[in-house]
């Protein structure tokens, strides 16, 4: 996609406070081409979120009771580990980072992070919690350290009753490249019914099309994540 087809959402930090954009200058992961997408805190005493997502038709939002996928190889580079994650975004319910719930999954913060999967608000990102704290619904067993690249899939299959069935893989890029992933299950990370009734996850499935994107959360300067090779598809 283009930089037309995306838009940022709405009460994301503003340039004075993150850096971000197309750039040629960080290293990509394995079978990446020539330019990716990142951020570079640049102020003290701010935390939030920049957040950007996909402005195509259909995606903004996926119309109706559906669901999609998106699929994305993600960084934190640099910088303080406890003050920063990075993640994909899908079914967000309003474009803004202060409202309305979403499905996030990316890094964690932490020391080394984690992957997570979350359900919240853009602004909240992905902390460094256990699962049942802060919408965490999975984590991962594994851990991830700051510089090393992860690439990610998460599915959301909106059942007819209306529960939200997520499900999380991941490609080994040591073996396979971004351009030709091989999707496994990741270590402590089965599938999630976000249901109908809200029992699992505290509020019902988020059953009603969202907006996709990708975002990095920041608490301090000098921070720095990167996204790659982003692929988000919709249910039909």
């Amino acid at each position: 996609m283009a930089a037309s087809d995306w838009q940022t959402v709405i009460n994301s930090l503003a340039a004075a406070s993150v850096a971000r954009g197309v750039t040629g200058g960080l290293t990509r992961p394995n079978g990446g081409g020539t330019h990716l997408y990142g951020w570079r805190s640049l102020a003290n005493g701010v935390t939030g979120v920049h957040c950007i997502r996909a402005d195509q038709a259909n995606f903004n939002p996926v119309p109706g009771s559906k669901g999609g996928q998106i699929t994305m190889a993600l960084q934190r580079l640099k910088g303080d580990p406890d003050s920063m994650s990075v993640f994909g975004f899908f079914q967000a319910q309003n474009d803004d980072v202060t409202a309305g719930e979403a499905y996030l999954l990316g890094l964690s913060a932490g020391d080394p992070g984690s992957i997570v999967l979350r359900k919240g608000t853009l602004i909240g990102g992905l902390p460094d919690d256990i699962v049942g704290d802060s919408g965490i619904l999975r984590k991962s067993t594994d851990t991830v350290a700051v510089g090393d690249w992860v690439h990610l899939r998460l599915d959301v299959i909106v059942n007819p009753s209306g529960d939200v069935i997520l499900k999380v893989f991941q490609n080994d890029l040591d073996t396979n490249p971004v351009t030709a992933p091989v999707w496994a299950a990741v270590a402590g990370m089965s599938d999630f019914n976000d249901d109908v009734l809200g029992v699992n996850s505290g509020t019902p499935g988020l059953a009603t099309g969202g907006r996709a994107g990708v975002g990095f959360f920041l608490s301090t300067s000098g921070v720095v994540g990167a996204h790659d090779h982003v692929t988000i598809g919709r249910e039909t």
